[in-house]
This record gives C-alpha cells, structure tokens and sequence, in this order.
C-alpha cells in the first residue's frame, strides 16, 4: 500500500484514478471491498455469490467513476451500485428459476441446488447459514434497509440517500424487515426441531 495514498481523501482518490493512477483505484477498493461484500452477503446470503457481485459492483463503480460526485461520501455512492447489483442478481435469479422449473424433471436435476442443507451443517455454521438465508428471502425493499442499517451500519439519513427514499420510509422498513426476519427465524427454528 502506497502511504502517499492512504493518506487521500476518497475523492482525491478518484480524481487521481481517474487521471491514470491505477495505485488509486487499488486504495479506493482496499477500502470498501469488505463493506461491499457485506452488503451483497447480506442481500444474497452466499458468500460465492456475494464475491461476484462485490466484483461487478467495482467494475461498475470504476467504469462510471468520472459521474462520481467527489463532495459526496464515496462509501454511499458505491453501497447505491452494490445495492442495485444485487437486485440485478435477484432478478436474473428468478429468470433462471422460471427457466429450470421450465426443463422437463430429468433435465432439472442437471441445475437443481446441491448446497447442504442447514441440518449437514454443524454448530453456528449451521445458525448463519439459517440467518443469512432468512435475510437473503425478504422482500428487497425490506432487505435492503435491514442490510444497510444493520449489517453495515449507515444511519437512517444515509440510508434513505442510498435507496431514494424518506427516513421515514426507512424506519417504517427496518421495523417491518426485523419483524419479517425475526418471524421467519421462528418458524425456521420450529422447522429444525
């Protein structure tokens, strides 16, 4: 890591990506990869697919860097693009789906899932597993506020920039995601026993 740079503002290190300093774009991803990943993480609920999405969010956030507007936090803008990848990657999810429950049964299984089911797994794997995947089947509007308040901890006002919505609109949200989640995690436990 270059000190010169870990030194610079976000938008500093976008102008100076932007002006041909690859080092640049190597800081601003060393400093929100892991933010990013938690976001996709939390919207997916696959660590495997959270790490694609983390990677097209950064070739998106990098190819449209020049409308980055450097008076506004650099964490936002790109926590928008993660966010709107991961409603890209549900919506191509549910095209896939229609697409495999299209196949005749034979061919399906060539497709179908082969993930473990939560009982393979053991311990807390087996818990965060259950949690990532009762978050990852909440409404996306619902998701999306519960991961960006929760999980990575933006406030409501930055929430409501990242999504475009109210505050109000945000904690109207959070409340019913918890409600939805905490629901969900009850019926799943029950399910286990």
């Amino acid at each position: 890591m270059n000190a010169s740079l870990a030194r610079c503002s976000d938008a500093e290190l976008a102008a100076l990506a932007l002006a041909g300093q690859q080092s640049a774009y190597g800081e601003l991803m060393r400093r929100h990869r892991e933010a990013v990943f938690r976001v996709a993480r939390g919207h997916v609920g696959d660590a495997t697919e959270a790490l694609d999405i983390t990677q097209e969010t950064f070739i998106s956030a990098f190819t449209a860097l020049a409308r980055y507007d450097g008076t506004r936090p650099f964490r936002l803008w790109i926590a928008r693009i993660a966010v709107n990848k991961c409603r890209d990657w549900a919506r191509r999810r549910a095209v896939r789906r229609f697409f495999t429950f299209a196949r005749p049964i034979e061919e399906a299984t060539a497709v179908a899932d082969n993930l473990p089911t939560p009982e393979e797994a053991v311990g807390s794997q087996a818990e965060l597993a259950h949690i990532h995947a009762a978050i990852a089947s909440l409404p996306g509007n619902l998701k999306d506020v519960l991961v960006l308040r929760t999980l990575e901890g933006v406030s409501q006002a930055e929430a409501a920039q990242i999504l475009g919505i109210s505050e109000k609109a945000v904690e109207t949200r959070l409340y019913r995601a918890r409600n939805k989640l905490a629901e969900g995690l009850r019926d799943g436990a029950a399910d286990r026993v």
